[in-house]
């Protein structure tokens, strides 16, 4: 069962804010709702919920579940 909540936690000022992941799209971009930082994704990792949050998002975890290896966003 995909988990679609991921708690986003900012490198910079450590606020975390609960968030709803889309199960559509990759979220690359994010804006910290404590200081304002734009997180991207971290070098290897597909959207900002891999990178920093709680749960990666839904692709990946239904790859992990699968135990197949997943990446959610593929470049043609």
């Amino acid at each position: 069962m995909t988990n679609l909540q991921s708690t986003i936690t900012c490198p910079s000022c450590g606020h975390q804010e609960m968030e709803t992941m889309p199960v559509d799209a990759c979220q690359f971009f994010y804006d910290c709702k404590g200081c304002g930082m734009l997180l991207r994704p971290k070098a290897g990792d597909c959207c900002v919920y891999c990178s920093y949050g709680s749960a990666p998002c839904p692709p990946i975890q239904e790859a992990r579940e699968s135990h197949a290896s997943g990446n959610c966003c593929t470049v043609p």
